[in-house]
C-alpha cells in the first residue's frame, strides 16, 4: 500500500510518467517513470560469456535502469552479483554509503542480494549519486539502478521505482 501512495505522490511530477514494464526474456515487472529503451550486449560475467539485457530511460535528471542476465548455473550466481556490485561502484568511482538486504517480492534468497546507496564522481569530476538493488531469481541476476548527477531524485520517485520491482515464476 505504501508503494501505491509513493507512486501516487511521485506521479504528480510532470517529468515522471510512470508505467509498468515487463522486460522480454525475464520474469520481472518494473515501474519506470519514462519509456525505457532496450539494449543487450555480451560480456564476461562470473567466468563465462553472458548476454546482459538492459532497459533504461532518463527522466527528471536521473537515469533509471534494470539489467539482467542468466548465468545458467546456480554456482555462478553469487560471484555474478559480486561482480555487478563491483562494476556499479567502479563506474562512478564511488563508495557505498548505505547497504541493506534487497527485498524484491519473488526473488530467490541470496546472501549477496542488497540495496546500495553510492556517492561517486563522473569522469568529468561532477558528483553523482547511485541507488542500486542487486537480486536473483533462479539463475538470473538483476541490477536495478537510479543514477543522478547534480540534484538527487525525489525520495518518492526512488521508492516508487524500487518498490515497483516484482518477480514471478
Amino acid at each position: 500500500m505504501a508503494a501505491l501512495a509513493a507512486l501516487g505522490t511521485a506521479a504528480c511530477s510532470p517529468t515522471l510518467d510512470w508505467r509498468q514494464v515487463r522486460p522480454e526474456g525475464s520474469t520481472l515487472e518494473a515501474m519506470f517513470p519514462c519509456k525505457p529503451v532496450s539494449h543487450a550486449r555480451r560480456l564476461a560475467l562470473a567466468g563465462a560469456e553472458t548476454e546482459m539485457s538492459m532497459l533504461a530511460c532518463t527522466a527528471g535528471g536521473s537515469t533509471y535502469a534494470v539489467s539482467f542476465a542468466d548465468v545458467k548455473e546456480p554456482a555462478r550466481v553469487g560471484s555474478a552479483l559480486a561482480e555487478l556490485r563491483g562494476a556499479a561502484l567502479a563506474n562512478v568511482r564511488g563508495e557505498a554509503r548505505r547497504s541493506v538486504p534487497a527485498a524484491v517480492p519473488g526473488m530467490t534468497p541470496n546472501a549477496r542480494a542488497e540495496r546500495l546507496s553510492v556517492e561517486g564522481r563522473l569522469p568529468d569530476g561532477r558528483a553523482v549519486r547511485q541507488e542500486s538493488a542487486f537480486f536473483v531469481h533462479a539463475t538470473r541476476v538483476y541490477q536495478a539502478s537510479i543514477v543522478s548527477a547534480g540534484e538527487a531524485p525525489q525520495a518518492e520517485a526512488v521508492e516508487a521505482f524500487f518498490s515497483g520491482l516484482r518477480l514471478s515464476s
